[in-house]
């Protein structure tokens, strides 16, 4: 973490020159696309938590000098994000959540613990929260922390007011006229910000988002309407990468079963 917080030329040689990502992966794919702009990527990250525990793009947003806003509603981790970024000074990070319209709302995490696993739970939506408890997965890490449930479900799920700031507000308060990749992971609301991006007009010709907390009917839906708005699919385990312009140089990727 200090090492990257401090631009170290040690981090920068290793994902420039020795760093090799596992072939076909979500990773494969973004050091290509990272690789083949040319200029520095213009990124917008709706729930970036730490910044770097399980992120697909800190390392790309430090070797090739990624700018843009990077958003995380929950304060605990904010900090550390804004700390990872403090002297990257194309990198804005905002304590915020992104909803249709400016104001204050709220979100829902873990009430019992502020590990990485728990934060990471943290969601708009409750319900998602809740399947987390009920498939046992919330069980499962307590219990490697060596941590006891509440009896009281009150004391399991609590709610956290956060700043709201809508697409329109983000893209001219901060002067994203052209956004390169829209990077999501809002366990289980990703579909819903999709659609309050595109609503703005804005396109950008990458979209990256965790799609393993939609449901179903979700799933199918947002697939549908990011197909309609002229991007092609890719699921990489539990992320989707949506391009508008899958060319030679990305062709391999979409060709994968």
């Amino acid at each position: 973490m200090r090492l990257s917080a401090n631009n170290s030329i040690f981090i920068y040689i290793f994902y420039q020159y020795l760093y090799r990502p596992t072939p076909n992966s979500l990773s494969d794919f973004l050091n290509c696309y990272s690789k083949s702009s040319p200029h520095p990527i213009t990124v917008v990250q709706i729930g970036a938590n730490d910044g770097i525990t399980h992120d697909p793009i800190h390392k790309f947003i430090k070797r090739d000098k990624w700018k843009g806003v990077l958003l995380e509603p929950q304060k605990n981790v904010f900090n550390t994000l804004a700390y990872l970024y403090k002297k990257n000074k194309g990198i804005v990070t905002l304590n915020a959540a992104l909803d249709t319209c400016d104001g204050e709302g709220k979100i829902y995490k873990i009430a019992f613990s502020e590990a990485r696993w728990a934060n990471g739970l943290t969601s708009f939506n409750k319900a998602t929260l809740q399947s987390a408890f009920d498939s046992g997965y919330v069980a499962e890490k307590a219990r490697e922390d060596g941590l006891e449930i509440p009896n009281d479900s009150s004391a399991c799920i609590a709610e956290e007011p956060v700043e709201l700031i809508s697409p329109c507000t983000l893209i001219e308060k901060y002067n994203l006229g052209n956004i390169d990749i829209l990077q999501i992971d809002t366990e289980g609301y990703d579909f819903e910000i999709i659609k309050m991006f595109l609503a703005t007009q804005t396109t950008p010709p990458l979209i990256v988002f965790e799609s393993k907390h939609l449901s179903a009917v979700d799933t199918t839906n947002c697939i549908a309407y990011l197909t309609s708005n002229h991007y092609r699919t890719r699921k990489f385990g539990g992320n989707t990468v949506a391009l508008q312009k899958v060319d030679t140089r990305f062709e391999r990727f979409f060709n994968q079963p």
